[in-house]
């Protein structure tokens, strides 16, 4: 009786083994299109009991996988995605930027408005060629000001998009966890959990697009989840990754200023941060289009802009409108206009002329008699000699005095509420204008004057400027409302060193109220520092070991300095190199000089980093806020076309005069838009000495290179991708014809067992029947 017992156990034990098999088959035959299932198999073995059989059990349930195989497409799918991603931003910006060819790309419409210059050249007394030209010059800025949108749109669209992968990959490795949870449970009490490992390989594939990642398996079929760089993703408590979308982005928006938010794997610090450490996934390809692609573009329209604004400003404030200014207002903003002095440089002059209703001189006076204080026989201003440095508020006052003394009594020249000097003669019947020239005597050959500016007032020499209508911008064709609020260095490489400086910044709340002037903050930059750590000293104070520094009496090496107030500085990526960008938080123009100590005993730094860096005011945001003048608009007629002529005949000894036939200025103008300018390296872009057309040109093929190279990569990668996913999909697939062979083999199988315990039953009876 106990063999028979023992064979039904055995048959029992093959019928329900045998059952699982048919049930595995059964899962694989239902699955044959379910992506990422993986096809499953059983594993049997002969049970032994006191060293005999007693049937057969399941030892195991295992998943078809290649591991290795698997971790290939992972980091293929990665790379696949980084670039897949960035297509739709590509199109976007071809659509933008078109082509050098097209009618509207920016290229097309600076040849325009070259060509406009041109037929000014030619005709600079009619309306319609005056008209043409203000009308390409506002085509030239619209199309800046359109590619910057884009630009800026899509740099927004992409840090949304970057929030919504960091709400995935939360979603994610919380499932991953879960599962991991899970398949611990239940593999623990002899389970099959190779579904549940399929859902959890699923979550990984997604994972992996999304960023780049690693990942291992514990004996306990737990997996943790980290990324190339090292941040956990998945272990024993999955931590929650954080990044704020920015509601609105600017040319100046970027992670190192704070202005847009990092990803933060945990905890909220440097370390945690996956903004520079991603390598692969949809967000290394949002985060490159975000921080780098896009703002190189913006970088180049920005140095554009920046060219096409100063040259042709530079040539157009040479000029004068026939028969002259009735009112200008300058564009530079004076943080500190009763300290700033200007001065002429060596033999250089200006003449500044009044002129009547044909455009002949009525009166003139040069800018040194100004200075001077009397000129003409009259006295301006206090009447003190400032030819070594006059401040901008004396200047305006003594310009105010020449005008009112000769013909225009209600003229006023005055600096505005934003700091810019404003010129109205208040009076139609006349009109002024000005000339550069070489030497002081009127009639003197033309020339851009060099305007010596002192910057904080500390009587010091800190820029020179060509041209005195250009220092104050009062003739522009082009105007930006920027205030000089932000600072930029050239593009320099990681391995700048500077050399010792103390820096002084300043702004119009730190005046001089008699006991010297105040400062936001000095800093001293020590020989040797890199451009993180002059701007980690600006932006956190710092100690002097050199003795550079010091409040009053003699060097004390040793002395602390504290951060400067209400500044900002950072390094900005601006292609192969970087910038230091240094700004206002609260908007306000300043200023940066080289300075003596604060008690005014000289200083023993160099005063050669300002330019060594490169440092001036920020080019940043000029192609989003350039625009035409709007009075120019309104009145073409205002559009300069030539210079103040002078003519020896008139008068005792010449007079100046303006004409409507003159065209030296549009002559200048088409020569500047056709000639090469130098455009400093930005972007991506070298330096480069090309014509403003040419120039646009070279970032239209850049924007187009980098959309070709997209294209070529995911070409490529998707060809990678789906060979490697194939090859896996024939091992780990369901193959049908295989199932169905193991169907028969498992249904005969259970046929047996099931006829063996049939058989033995009907022993059973028989036995039972013959005991009774």
């Amino acid at each position: 009786m106990g063999d028979i017992t023992q064979a039904l156990r055995a048959a029992q034990s093959g019928l329900l083994a045998n059952q699982t098999a048919l049930n595995i088959v059964s899962q694989n035959v239902a699955n044959v299109n379910t992506p990422g299932y993986s096809r499953k198999i059983i594993q049997q073995q002969s049970v032994v009991l006191a060293g005999q059989g007693a049937g057969v059990s399941i030892a195991d349930f295992t998943r078809v996988v290649d591991s290795g195989l698997l971790k290939s497409i992972r980091q293929e799918l990665g790379e696949l995605n980084n670039v897949s991603v960035q297509e739709g931003y590509f199109q976007r910006l071809q659509e933008t930027f078109g082509t050098p060819g097209d009618n509207t790309s920016i290229s097309h419409i600076l040849e325009e408005f070259k060509e406009a210059a041109e037929l000014l050249a030619v005709s600079p007394d009619r309306i319609l060629e005056q008209s043409e030209l203000v009308r390409q010059a506002q085509a030239a800025v619209e199309k800046l000001a359109s590619m910057s949108r884009t630009i800026q749109d899509l740099r927004l669209q992409a840090d949304q998009q970057i929030a919504a992968v960091v709400s995935e990959m939360n979603q994610l490795t919380a499932d991953i966890d879960q599962l991991n949870d899970d398949i611990i449970r239940f593999g623990s009490t002899g389970n099959d959990t190779t579904d549940l490992e399929d859902q959890r390989d699923n979550k990984i594939d997604r994972l992996s697009e999304l960023v780049d990642i690693r990942f291992f398996s514990r004996n306990d079929g737990d997996v943790v989840v980290f990324t190339s760089s090292g941040l956990t993703l998945v272990d024993t408590i999955p931590p929650t990754i954080t990044h704020e979308s920015a509601a609105a982005m600017s040319s100046t928006s970027t992670v190192a200023s704070g202005q847009i938010d990092g990803i933060y794997v945990g905890e909220r610090l440097a370390i945690n941060d996956l903004t520079t450490q991603a390598r692969g996934g949809q967000l290394a390809g949002l985060l490159e289009m975000r921080d780098d692609v896009l703002p190189n573009l913006q970088s180049q329209l920005d140095e554009l802009a920046a060219q096409l604004r100063d040259q042709i400003n530079l040539v157009h404030n040479r000029g004068t409108p026939y028969p002259g200014h009735q009112e200008l207002t300058g564009q530079r903003i004076f943080a500190l206009p009763q300290e700033q002095t200007i001065s002429l440089s060596g033999t250089d002059d200006v003449a500044i002329v009044l002129m009547d209703a044909d455009g002949a001189q009525t009166i003139s006076i040069r800018l040194s008699e100004i200075l001077s204080g009397t000129g003409n026989g009259q006295t301006f201003g206090d009447g003190t000699d400032d030819s070594g440095g006059i401040t901008i508020t004396e200047m305006a006052a003594r310009l105010e005095d020449f005008f009112q003394l000769n013909g225009a009594p209600s003229a006023s020249v005055t600096l505005n509420d934003q700091s810019q000097l404003s010129i109205n003669l208040n009076n139609t019947a006349l009109g002024f204008g000005f000339r550069d020239e070489t030497g002081s005597a009127d009639g003197s050959d033309f020339e851009d004057a060099s305007i010596q500016f002192d910057k904080d007032g500390d009587g010091t020499v800190d820029e020179t400027i060509s041209g005195f209508s250009s220092f104050f911008g009062l003739n522009n064709l082009f105007v930006d409302g920027l205030a000089e609020n932000i600072y930029d260095s050239n593009v320099l490489s990681s391995s700048f060193v500077s050399t010792s400086a103390v820096l002084s910044f300043r702004d119009a709340n730190t005046p001089d109220t008699g006991s010297g002037p105040e400062y936001l903050g000095q800093v001293v930059i020590p020989a040797g520092a890199t451009l993180q750590q002059i701007a980690d000293l600006i932006n956190n104070g710092g100690t002097d070991t050199s003795g550079m520094f010091y409040p009053v009496g003699a060097p004390v090496a040793g002395t602390s300095f504290p951060a400067v107030e209400n500044i900002t500085a950072s390094v900005i990526p601006d292609g192969s190199g970087f910038r230091l960008r240094i700004a206002h938080d609260d908007g306000r123009s300043f200023t940066i000089t080289h300075s003596a100590s604060p008690g005014g005993a000289p200083a023993t730094a160099g005063t050669t980093l300002l330019s060594e860096l490169g440092m001036k005011e920020a080019d940043v945001r000029v192609s989003s806020a350039i625009s035409v003048r709007e009075d120019i608009i309104s009145a073409p007629s205002l559009v300069s076309s030539g210079r103040l002529e002078f003519d020896s005949t008139k008068g005792q000894a010449g007079e100046y005069l303006t004409s409507p036939g003159s065209n030296g200025v549009a002559q200048e103008l088409s020569a500047m838009l056709s000639n090469s300018n130098s455009f400093a390296v930005s972007g991506g872009l070298p330096s480069l000495n090309v014509s403003f057309s040419e120039y646009a040109s070279s970032i239209i093929a850049r924007s187009s290179s980098l959309a070709d190279t997209n294209d070529r990569q995911i070409s490529s990668q998707r060809t990678l991708t789906e060979s490697l996913q194939f090859k896996s999909d024939s091992i780990r697939g369901v193959n049908l014809d295989e199932e169905l062979a193991d169907l028969i083999v498992f249904e005969q199988a259970f046929s047996a067992a099931a006829r063996v315990i049939s058989v033995i039953q009907e022993m059973i009876d028989r036995l039972e029947q013959a005991v009774a």
